[in-house]
């Protein structure tokens, strides 16, 4: 053993690899106390561990190409220094954002109230020591004592002092061993990216989530993927000017569709309650399965004479999924043809979204409710962006393991704790619900369902029906909540489907179950697939089921004319479906289309009558030219919209640009309660019209959950953990 480690201190490899075990014990440590990795399961676990040694290895290496010993260990401290900082630097920014460093937050340090300014410090705890106490090791066993003092020191024997200097390894490395090292190093890390790339497929070209790269490839390459892009975007948008913001908003004015008069401010000053119906598909509803309807809510809901839905409306998202979705119903323009556009622009880009319209336009509250982790397709930055006032993100809610699912906790319990931050929103309100029970992998517990089983030999398909099932149990008990607390009398509700939740390499399981012939399975039978729900529910509106055609690229300027916003002014790619003048050809995000009459994918055509392929006359030929150059126009101008972020050189008149700086979700709730207590009488929120005592007596759910504790509903969070974002005040009462 003493040899053993007389080899490791005196040999430039030994210098190194003690140096890569600090580094990696320091990032574990960091892992598992300071960060909120969402580890789920061995593999999970497994690749957190392994993943700083592949990339640090790598770049410790370097010291051994340099030919002269003492720039070798000045190399060596150089980079493990770096590291080091960068590993403590997003520590200190993490315990005050919840999320991790990105290169652009680092360059604009000294621009942003928030980060690594001197309010960072001020968060430093008594652990954090640990982020140093390497530096003991080092002096002690590399400068002056040595281990061999220590040693001594510690069996009571006089302590020799031979130098303070340096222990060097003046013998150069031998012939191509540096290179073998780097080599090792690299394969470890590129194992590390094939096994993650088996357990979260696309995980860097879609970037759901800054946590999921750091967890799954670590800190260091997260970091070297985000200046990549950061360098790519700046690249894109320093080419920009105020003429190519010209030419889009030429673009929008030619193609904008005129409110219909008959439904234009129809509800005004009411209350926009959203719900983000994941995963969701048309051809439920209506469909049984076993003889029992699967959506038997929302069947009941579309035949109601004040509800409007649509039939023939589809998503149009891209990579970016629910991400994308969120975009276009936002801002009504498409997602990027690579990756999310959430992820990628959403923390710098100018929006001009619903919740800022809305809020300069009629006085808006605006918040977004979702039981799930907030950086999530980096939500939270995207939504300061968009100007949400409010994001009660999973941090709000009750997460016993029970509750949870994949991504948030069961929509029953989602929409039932939700209440109690409904009831408290300044009315109107535009609030945003994402449900999250009814995604991949599609697993309910019997207990939550006793839907009948699909019968398939696919558990995801057999699942798919139960959550959507559940998540329509969840609908029918949050509506029963609005009526009961009369928020629907002041309300206008719009329910959306995501994005599809079965996908066509599942055709020969799901096809019998919806009429469809999976033997036969064709690019129609896909495309027809991707019709979404559209609902929209108002007391004295006007409903009935629409056959237009549509995507959800034209759900605002619907909603902002139902309302009485005129978009007019704004650069918005989608059309109001209630207008004469909407253009019912639907761009998917891969430049298919669909018209009412043909489906193109490609270069076929299908006939929709029959689903058929079908060869048309050369004028029919001729218009499906004209609508893909049209489709391929329409997608260009709005990547050269987001791309070069084109928003910050147009303005519309009465229209004042985001300062995400303003927003600080970890104080959602405490904002929330002092509005309401500085308004005092004047307070609009349902919990002030109910004379300050709460609504969520009358929330009724048979969650199994809630029947346990039933205080789950009612009560705010609390929390001691700096890292934790819910923020109360016992001063405020919860009634």
């Amino acid at each position: 053993m003493k040899e053993f480690i007389h080899r490791v201190r005196t040999t430039r490899l030994g210098f190194l690899a003690v140096l890569l075990l600090l580094l990696w014990a320091k990032t574990l440590f960091a892992y598992f106390y300071d960060f909120s990795l969402g580890l789920d399961g061995g593999l999970q676990w497994f690749i957190a561990i392994i993943n700083p040694l592949g990339t640090s290895a790598f770049l410790l290496s370097l010291a051994l190409y340099v030919r002269k010993p003492g720039r070798a260990y000045f190399v060596g401290l150089l980079v493990y220094v770096l590291l080091g900082v960068l590993l403590l630097s997003n520590v200190l920014y993490y315990r005050e954002l919840s999320d991790f460093l990105t290169v652009t937050t680092i360059f604009n340090v000294g621009k942003i109230s928030t980060g690594l300014g001197a309010s960072s410090f001020n968060t430093l705890m008594w652990h954090d020591l640990a982020y140093f106490f390497d530096w003991i090791i080092i002096v002690a066993a590399y400068l002056g004592y040595g281990v061999a003092n220590i040693w001594r020191f510690l069996n009571k024997q006089p302590l020799r002092w031979p130098h303070f200097g340096f222990i060097i390894d003046r013998r150069p490395p031998s012939y191509h061993f540096p290179q073998a090292v780097s080599v090792v190093a690299a394969t470890t890390f590129a194992a590390t990216i094939a096994v993650s790339e088996f357990k979260q497929p696309q995980l860097l070209t879609r970037t759901f989530d800054r946590t999921y790269i750091v967890k799954y490839l670590g800190l260091t390459p997260f970091t070297v993927y985000d200046g990549v892009k950061a360098a790519q975007t700046n690249t894109v948008r320093s080419s920009a000017d105020s003429s190519d913001a010209a030419k889009v908003r030429a673009y929008t004015q030619a193609h904008y569709a005129a409110p219909n008069p008959e439904y234009f401010g129809e509800a005004k000053g009411k209350n926009v309650i959203i719900i983000h119906l994941e995963s969701f598909q048309q051809f439920l509803i209506g469909l049984k399965i076993k003889g029992k309807e699967v959506t038997p809510f929302l069947n009941s809901l579309i035949k109601q004479d004040d509800t409007l839905s649509y039939d023939n409306f589809f998503h149009e998202v891209g990579q970016g999924r629910t991400s994308d979705a969120e975009n276009m119903l936002e801002t009504s323009t498409f997602g990027l043809a690579t990756g999310s556009l959430f992820s990628s622009l959403g923390t710098d880009n100018t929006f001009q979204a619903a919740p800022a319209i809305l809020n300069q336009t009629d006085h808006y509250t605006t918040a977004v409710f979702h039981g799930g982790s907030g950086g999530f397709w980096n939500r939270e930055q995207t939504y300061k962006s968009m100007g949400y006032q409010y994001f009660f993100d999973g941090n709000y809610y009750d997460q016993d393991g029970a509750a949870q699912t994949q991504y948030g906790i069961k929509d029953k319990l989602m929409f039932a704790e939700s209440a109690k931050y409904l009831e408290r929103l300044q009315q109107p309100f535009y609030a945003k619900v994402i449900t999250t029970t009814n995604h991949y992998p599609y697993y309910i517990s019997a207990t939550d369902s006793d839907f009948p089983d699909a019968g398939t030999k696919d558990p995801y398909v057999n699942g798919y029906f139960k959550t959507a099932h559940y998540l329509d149990q969840s609908l029918k008990e949050f509506f029963a909540y609005l009526k009961a607390s009369g928020l629907e009398q002041h309300s206008l509700v719009v329910l959306y489907g995501d994005h599809y939740g079965i996908s066509n390499d599942r055709a020969s399981t799901l096809g019998p179950l919806v009429g469809l012939d999976s033997d036969n399975w064709t690019d129609y039978d896909n495309a027809k697939l991707q019709r979404v729900p559209l609902i929209l529910h108002m007391p004295g509106l006007k409903g009935g089921v629409r056959h237009t055609y549509g995507g959800e690229i034209d759900v605002l300027p619907t909603l902002l004319h139902l309302l009485g916003v005129n978009t007019g002014k704004y650069m918005q790619f989608g059309t109001d479906l209630l207008s004469a003048q909407h253009n019912q050809v639907v761009a998917f995000r891969n430049h298919n289309f669909v018209t009412p009459k043909y489906t193109v994918v490609g270069d076929s055509i299908y006939s929709n009558a029959t689903g058929e392929l079908v060869t048309v006359p050369a004028a029919t030929q001729q218009k499906l030219k004209q609508d893909q150059a049209a489709v391929d126009e329409k997608l260009a101008m709005s990547d050269l919209l987001n791309e070069k972020n084109l928003l910050r050189f147009y303005v519309p008149d009465g229209f004042t640009p985001i300062d995400p700086r303003q927003y600080d979700y970890t104080k959602s709730l405490r904002s929330v309660l002092t509005v309401a207590k500085d308004l005092g009488k004047a307070s609009t929120s349902l919990y002030s019209e109910h004379g300050n005592h709460s609504t969520t007596g009358l929330y009724r759910t048979d969650a199994p959950e809630v029947q346990t504790d039933t205080s789950v509903i009612t009560k705010f969070p609390s929390t001691t953990n700096p890292t934790k974002k819910a923020t109360t005040s016992s001063s405020f009462s919860t009634n």
